[in-house]
């Protein structure tokens, strides 16, 4: 049963197409539209499931990642929305849902990607703490506003009701997350929940999503089959957004920042907040801007991987001290 439930987890990037392509046969021979109101619900399990052990402490130690702090912040709510802003005008200025889409992506910085990978390319994972915590609560204030300047001509923002959804999808799970964590640690000790309970939360995110993916793209079925055209354009646009961001924040990385900074630095502004935006635009725009969300999702899944390995030869390299001390503590 375990092995059931870690599956897609571990295999997202087969799970998700074929989550796609049942949905489009599903809501073509089924109406689904019942669901939708059980997306909410969905999208705020599936953040909790993030929040549980995401340490708020972490923001009170700002001094020595200042610099890093703010220059994420401008890269975060300047360079890349404008990047979004940019290639939305260029492939999107018909398709205002999709337009609606690609904001989202853009306007939601890190998630826990951002800490699990800076601790896999053995960067400073504290700083992507805070990056992940600066960049949700802000994204989440400054995201309805944002909404209405970038994409407010072409789509009718409601600005209460995207403030509503916010509200439901990351407060609220947070605090949630903040209650769980705190009573699960007067029961158990810190390194069983690191290695034991905070672990099996994710593949509950991963369900949520899921689930959000099938009702948001199956309710919308017969629309996006007969605009196929939507989802190339939609992967040009999105490898496009994401080579411009990683090779942009690269570049400042080498430039102003050490290794395990830079390494932070990459993972809290290029890694966008997708469960959150998945929720926003199954709820507030619908499917076709859940549809591009859900692609970011296998492109950024992938693109990372790839970047890792890339970066950790070339760009991102272990100082031979570092590995050296390794070799000695293993002795």
């Amino acid at each position: 049963m375990m092995k059931f439930y870690h599956y897609p987890q571990k295999n997202m990037l087969f799970v998700i197409p074929l989550i796609l392509v049942i949905s489009f046969v599903v809501g073509l021979y089924v109406d689904t539209s019942s669901l939708r109101p059980t997306i909410m619900i969905a999208t705020i399990v599936m953040i909790f499931a993030t929040m549980v052990g995401l340490r708020l402490e972490e923001l009170t130690k700002l001094k020595s990642d200042s610099k890093l702090i703010g220059i994420s912040i401008l890269i975060n709510f300047a360079m890349i929305p404008l990047t979004a802003f940019g290639i939305g005008l260029i492939f999107f200025r018909d398709q205002p849902l999709m337009f609606a889409g690609l904001a989202l992506v853009a306007l939601l910085p890190t998630s826990g990607m951002t800490i699990s990978w800076t601790g896999i390319q053995k960067g400073n994972v504290p700083a992507a703490v805070k990056l992940t915590v600066f960049g949700l609560i802000i994204g989440s204030l400054l995201t309805p506003w944002y909404l209405l300047g970038m994409v407010g001509q072409y789509v009718n923002i409601e600005i209460m009701r995207t403030i509503h959804t916010i509200m439901m999808v990351v407060f609220i799970p947070l605090i949630l997350g903040q209650i769980t964590t705190k009573i699960l640690l007067k029961k158990y000790s810190k390194e069983y929940f690191q290695k034991k309970i905070k672990p099996n939360m994710t593949p509950l995110s991963i369900w949520g999503l899921l689930y959000v993916v099938f009702v948001s793209t199956s309710t919308r079925a017969e629309m996006i089959v007969s605009n196929l055209q939507l989802i190339l354009l939609a992967l040009i646009a999105l490898i496009l957004f994401y080579v411009i961001n990683y090779t942009l924040v690269t570049m400042i990385s080498l430039k102003w920042f050490n290794r395990n900074d830079g390494i932070a630095l990459v993972n809290g502004t290029v890694l966008r907040n997708l469960s959150i935006a998945v929720g926003i635009a199954a709820t507030s725009f619908g499917g076709e801007a859940a549809l591009l969300v859900t692609i970011a999702f296998m492109l950024q899944y992938q693109s990372i991987t790839y970047y890792a390995k890339i970066a950790g030869k070339r760009w991102f390299k272990e100082k031979a001290d570092t590995k050296i001390k390794k070799v000695s503590a293993n002795v």
